[in-house]
């Protein structure tokens, strides 16, 4: 994973000997919450209900209230789309260009289908269709599809260009995935916890893998929904100082805890949930000798979970390589990838519509 517009590297945010309330553990050292005041994290009216016309491109950017809100209409349409089987389509006439730099099974059905489903119109572009900044500069692809389309997915390598067609566009940008952040499938992750659990409050996540995109953006939320967080990175491949920042500051303001260790076995001691992801990301491919060698020790099997409680659940977004998790564990009755990458599609929906039409759920409130 690039460093994009974050460093992995800061003399700010970790020093020894600091009291951090006990929110955050890093060997012999400590997170200074002290240090954690400013413009670090989003600031959000906990009021605000409408989304349209805002831009998603990290859960950041949202508060708890906005989480949930999110996570309800997702419950909402699910529940009137899937189970009760009614055509609810509040999009017609509206059209989308979905911009995949990178390939993806998962994100493109569920984009392409959620927002069809809606009553949208959706346009697959890849890169024999549009070079972003090649042909074309990005400020000015930017301002032809804000012409076209109501709103901008855009699945890209670099989050600065997120950023950019933010700045140079008209219409709402979503983050289909950065280098930086996936903030829908950590919406997915969060949905899928919900329904198995029944709320999220109290519950304690393990993440056992790189410091990727993945956790960053399950970090913007996990925490600000009940959820505890023990994170095991390997060496040299850990969360980005700035991302680790606004975690502490969230779990603060929430009184939940996040503890972090280079140590797979200690993230999952009494842990709930086991979360793991791909160690080598498209791009990455000519780090693949060194990344297998990092991250040896890493790969989750039953060993690890017998030390997490005796109900425990495992994720992955998907795909999945052995080396990352043993058959096992990924295809136990434990494991929740299945409905986990169902629900993309109910996540992306409530996102695409959240942000071009207000939606009032007429399902009751999930509990999280």
């Amino acid at each position: 994973m690039a460093a994009g517009t974050f460093s992995r590297l800061t003399s700010a945010v970790l020093q020894s000997g600091c009291k951090a309330s006990g929110v955050l553990g890093l060997g012999n050292k400590r997170v200074c919450v002290a240090a954690m005041h400013g413009n670090i994290a989003g600031q959000s009216d906990p009021k605000q209900t409408s989304f349209i016309g805002k831009h998603f491109l990290t859960l950041r950017d949202f508060n708890k209230h906005d989480i949930e809100q999110l996570l309800w209409t997702a419950v909402d349409l699910k529940e009137r789309i899937k189970m009760g089987g009614e055509i609810y389509q509040p999009l017609v006439g509206k059209a989308a260009a979905l911009i995949f730099e990178k390939r993806s099974t998962r994100t493109r059905m569920s984009s392409e289908t959620g927002f069809a489903a809606l009553g949208g119109h959706p346009s697959f572009l890849t890169q024999n269709d549009i070079h972003l900044g090649v042909n074309e500069s990005l400020r000015d692809t930017a301002r032809v599809l804000s012409g076209f389309v109501d709103l901008i997915f855009a699945r890209v390598y670099r989050h600065e260009d997120l950023i950019t067609l933010t700045e140079e566009g008209s219409v709402p940008i979503v983050n289909g995935l950065s280098e930086i952040y996936h903030p829908l499938q950590s919406l997915a992750d969060m949905l899928t916890l919900q329904e198995h659990y029944g709320s999220l409050s109290g519950l304690t996540l393990a993440w056992v893998g790189d410091g990727n995109n993945i956790i960053h953006s399950i970090m913007m939320a996990a925490p600000r929904l009940g959820i505890n967080l023990k994170l095991a990175t390997p060496k040299g491949y850990e969360i980005f100082p700035e991302v680790m920042a606004d975690t502490v500051k969230f779990a603060k303001e929430a009184n939940t805890e996040v503890f972090v260790t280079n140590d797979p076995m200690e993230a999952c001691h009494n842990a709930d949930i086991v979360v793991t992801d791909t160690w080598i990301s498209m791009g990455q491919e000519e780090e693949k000798v060194e990344r297998l060698k990092a991250f040896k020790g890493y790969q989750v099997t039953k060993k690890m979970t017998d030390v997490m409680v005796k109900d425990w659940t495992f994720l992955h977004c998907l795909p999945r390589k052995p080396e990352e998790v043993d058959d096992e564990v990924f295809y136990s009755k434990n494991s929740l990838v299945w409905p986990e990458a169902e629900n993309r599609k109910w996540t992306v929906m409530a996102v695409l519509l959240s942000l071009l039409k207000d939606h009032t759920p007429s399902t009751p409130k999930p509990s999280f």
